[in-house]
């Protein structure tokens, strides 16, 4: 165990959150510097706005990506969104809403707009599409988190409704990359100011289990 495991965070562990989002929205990634590509992890991509490792031109690409690998392996059922409390997370899912609406993608999202932890989208999913009926739309997901990573960090997940042996030898860890360098631009629908991006195109449900 760590000898400062549940001790009072130190002035250096903090993060300033308005430097951290002017960096999300203000920063373009330089693909020329492996640091600050889209790159698979863990089932998805985790980085820093501050390190240009995790911008909006990374979400947006990475999303336009997913709405063609799922057109491409047949899922044109819903997909759930589902975001934690890291700092980041919130304007990725609003950028992720953003190209998810523009190309049409039925989005559920938690009908209190909290925070859903990731076995919470998991279980979504696996419920709906085992109630399904045979031959009906599958659904699939995204959790934006970074998961045990600092408060600086972000991530983006995505969870196929048919889990692939090597989803990450896909398009998803190269296509993100042509996007992010502006050769393949993804598609995305503005929203007025005030009003929750791509409503027109998703509905709300209640997760089965909700953190406090």
């Amino acid at each position: 165990m760590a000898s400062r495991a549940g001790t009072v965070a130190q002035p250096q562990d903090l993060v300033d959150i308005t430097a951290l989002l002017d960096a999300y929205y203000d920063i373009a990634p330089d693909l020329s510097d492996p640091g600050q590509r889209v790159v698979f992890g863990t089932s998805g991509h985790r980085g820093s706005s501050l390190k240009a490792s995790f911008n909006e031109q990374h979400i947006v690409a990475i999303t336009q990506a997913i709405v063609e690998y799922r057109a491409a392996q047949g899922v044109t059922g819903p997909l759930f969104l589902a975001k934690d409390t890291h700092a980041l997370s919130e304007p990725a899912q609003n950028s992720a809403l953003e190209v998810l609406a523009a190309n049409g993608v039925q989005v559920l999202v938690d009908a209190r707009h909290g925070y859903t932890p990731t076995p919470a989208l998991s279980h979504a999913i696996l419920t709906y599409n085992r109630k399904a009926a045979p031959g009906a739309p599958q659904a699939d997901g995204i959790v934006v988190t970074p998961s045990h990573n600092p408060p600086a960090d972000g991530g983006f997940k995505y969870n196929p409704a048919r889990r692939p042996r090597r989803l990450r030898r896909h398009r998803l860890d190269r296509q993100p990359r042509q996007r992010t360098a502006g050769r393949r631009p993804a598609r995305r629908q503005a929203h007025p100011a005030g009003r929750c991006p791509g409503r027109r195109h998703h509905r709300q449900v209640r997760f089965p289990l909700q953190l406090r």
